[in-house]
């Protein structure tokens, strides 16, 4: 069974293993090189508040995680945020992408936020179809904007228009 929660100082270090895989064989980041716990302890200190950082557990290990982050730093920005999902390799394929997503969109709902935007980078089925399932929409396309892995990439974008009428605060 996945427990979804926030994610707490102690679950860096494997946050941190499954962010440096990904830098390390996907073109899901643009980063280049791999970062240190000190670096991702600042990145992690960003979060919390309107700006959840939440983990799924599956068998006493962290088999993900999801945050929201400011889409822009303009005040007119405030009620739009950014979503990110990494799963270890480990546990791809478990489920993990939709039970992180499931909880961070509910979260992003309950904070009053009007819309949540993805980009993915072309050729990330996978991400694409799970973002579809939830709704999400492709909205635009960024042609050759990153360099990794000796080949141009592009970076699609997709939103999702949450059905709120809170207004955030």
């Amino acid at each position: 069974m996945v427990n979804i929660r926030e994610a707490l100082l102690r679950d860096l270090p494997a946050i941190l293993d499954i962010y440096n895989d990904a830098i390390k064989t996907l073109t899901a980041t643009f980063d280049l090189e791999e970062q240190t716990l000190e670096e991702r302890k600042v990145w992690f200190e960003k979060y919390g508040g309107d700006f959840p950082l939440i983990v799924a557990k599956l068998d006493g290990k962290v088999a993900g995680y999801c945050c929201l982050s400011p889409f822009r730093d303009k005040a007119a920005y405030s009620r739009t945020t950014e979503l990110s999902l990494y799963i270890s390799s480990e546990f791809r394929g478990q489920g993990i992408g939709n039970a992180l997503m499931e909880d961070i969109l509910k979260r992003a709902a309950d904070l009053g936020y009007h819309t949540v935007i993805s980009s993915i980078t072309g050729g990330n089925e996978a991400s694409v179809k799970l973002h579809k399932k939830f709704g999400f929409e492709f909205v635009g396309n960024f042609k050759e904007v990153g360099y990794k892995f000796d080949e141009w990439q592009d970076v699609h974008f997709y939103q999702l228009m949450l059905n709120t009428e809170k207004t955030k605060g």
